[in-house]
């Protein structure tokens, strides 16, 4: 029915009769088949899938690499060697042992570095092309790179040596850091605050699921079908991680990521997760302005955890094999246990401990008493036009507020709280495995450990938390920055530590040394808060637009 000057603006009580008039007329469009089915399975659960497939696609080769490093190393051992005419193995001699574990090493710091490498490009494609795009290259280069690597298995010797190493490189575009990165911004960004947390530790749990499954199915199938056979599954998972995502994540824009903000271009946007770790400007609620820590001491804090919790999967199978004699086989079903456990903690158990922890704090009234004195200094001290009393004729009641800064951050004390406890109940059960006699108590202390997890998702959480909506996507890149750096130096500093120890028969103080990292952790993390009640974050755009003020005044 067409609206002309007699039509009344609000509807009388005919209105169910036009709008059934304006249904007949104006058919409305049926969803298809697949919208209806993402719709049904929800995007934060599409997204914990998407963070499984990925996962399980980067851990199909993981167990098949180390033996095809061993091969291609005896290949070329024989190479410069007669050949092998006694019985057994022709593989197993300490030379090529030897020269494999150098090989591997090589591989795995080539890794690390080109990962690092990786998280500064896949921060730069977010803002560029958006998370789902930028994903899709997370996911489809190394697709390339695992077709390469076949060429390499195929190829043998030095020169499928060298063409492993080479791949390497590839890494940079495409890489198993920047996917978790961006997997966890599309999370914050679609996933509601109060959740945000709980989601980030599923996802996490989720990976953890993906590893586990992958180091037992990948050396399945290499056993079974041969050692190519697993990077042919690898690849062609890749591709269909690739389509899934362009099918079921959902779209955000480069644009929406800065909060309406012009993002900063060059050298300068590129290197913008550093710029997380400086010192943050307030305004309090008197006006003065002061500089807040929170987010640089909370760093600290994550990069100490990391280095005291991050070397105990690799702690725990070095003890094993040293004290209790776990072959290969052993030390494979000991990760799984523990990858398993972990998924199992991080899906089921941390979002139940954080919405408990969050009621717990709520009760307590923490967080009430923080938005009274808020909601107080804001109408002191108004900073916003929304906010500046108008005449009660001129207000449009249908007219959009913005939120105020505490509806975002409400009840997060208690994941800065969790973050704390949580790396010292991971330091003292990292210590049970030190009092094993024997290897049944191994799996045992597999089978707690991993309920001294979450410090990861929680670092995540309360970063989302502590700085603006457009710094979040470089906060989480600034998270997985330090968790990489810190990753990397527990094997350097821990594997002296072991070494040392173990040539004098003390190898089991490394747990001790492991336990003690993780309460320093938490001491510098008690550096670490909010900002306080009341106080606005004073962004790089809104101290320039204060500036110019200032000067036109």
């Amino acid at each position: 029915m067409a609206a002309d000057e007699r039509t009344p603006l609000i509807a009388n009580g005919n209105s169910h009769a036009v709008q059934s008039e304006q249904d007949n007329e104006v058919p409305k469009p049926t969803k298809s088949l697949s919208s209806r089915l993402w719709n049904a399975l929800g995007v934060e659960n599409r997204i914990l899938l998407a963070g499984f497939l990925i996962t399980l696609s980067f851990t199909f080769t993981q167990v098949p690499i180390f033996y095809a490093f061993h091969l291609m190393e005896c290949d070329v051992y024989y190479s410069h060697h007669p050949p092998y005419t006694g019985p057994g193995d022709r593989c197993s001699r300490d030379e090529i042992t030897a020269g494999t574990a150098t090989q591997f090493s090589i591989l795995g710091m080539s890794t690390t570095f080109f990962g690092t490498m990786n998280l500064f490009v896949a921060g730069w494609m977010v803002k560029k092309w958006g998370p789902r795009r930028a994903l899709m290259a997370q996911t489809f280069v190394p697709a390339v790179r695992v077709a390469t690597q076949i060429w390499g298995v195929l190829a043998g010797g030095q020169r499928g040596i060298t063409i492993f190493q080479l791949t390497q490189m590839i890494t940079i575009v495409g890489g198993p850091a920047g996917y978790i990165l961006i997997v966890n911004i599309i999370a914050g960004e679609v996933v509601e605050p109060a959740r945000r947390t709980s989601v980030f530790g599923k996802l996490q749990g989720c990976i953890m699921l993906g590893n586990a499954l992958g180091y037992l199915t990948g050396g399945q199938i290499g056993d079974v079908f041969g050692i190519v056979r697993p990077f042919q599954v690898a690849c062609v998972s890749f591709l269909i991680s690739t389509a899934y995502v362009q099918l079921a994540l959902p779209y955000i824009s480069p644009e929406s990521l800065n909060d309406g903000k012009k993002a900063t271009k060059g050298i300068s946007g590129f290197l913008a997760p550093l710029r997380i770790l400086s010192a943050q400007k307030l305004r309090l609620r008197n006006g003065s302005l002061k500089k807040h820590f929170g987010v640089l001491f909370l760093c600290c804090g994550i990069f100490l955890g990391v280095l005291a919790t991050g070397y105990a999967p690799f702690l725990i199978q070095m003890y094993a094999t040293a004290a209790f004699d776990f072959n290969q086989a052993d030390n494979g079903w000991l990760m799984s246990e523990f990858a398993f456990m972990r998924s199992v903690f991080l899906i089921f158990i941390f979002p139940k401990v954080i919405s408990w922890g969050r009621k717990w704090f709520k009760s307590r009234g923490i967080q009430d008493d923080s938005k009274e004195v808020d909601d107080e200094s804001v109408e002191e001290f108004p900073d916003q036009p929304e906010e500046i009393p108008v005449p009660t004729g001129s207000q449009n009641v249908n007219e959009p507020v913005a939120a105020g800064p505490l509806k975002e951050h409400e009840n997060s004390e208690f994941d800065l709280f969790f973050l704390r406890w949580s790396l010292v109940v991971d330091g003292l059960l990292t210590t049970l495995a030190a009092f094993a006699t024997e290897g049944w108590h191994i799996y045992l202390a597999a089978f707690f450990l991993p309920f001294g997890s979450g410090s990861a998702p929680a670092a995540k959480g309360v970063i989302s938390e502590m700085c603006p909506s457009s710094q979040r996507a470089d906060a989480l890149n600034a998270v997985t920055l330090i968790e990489n750096i810190a990753r990397l130096a527990t094997q350097g500093l821990f594997g002296f530590i072991f070494s040392a120890l173990a040539r004098t028969g003390n190898a089991y103080l490394t747990f001790f040394c492991n336990a003690a990292l993780a309460v320093l952790a938490m001491g510098v993390l008690l550096f670490s808060h909010f900002p306080p009640p009341g106080s606005a974050l004073i962004e790089e755009g809104d101290e320039e637009a204060e500036g110019n003020t200032e000067r036109d005044e």
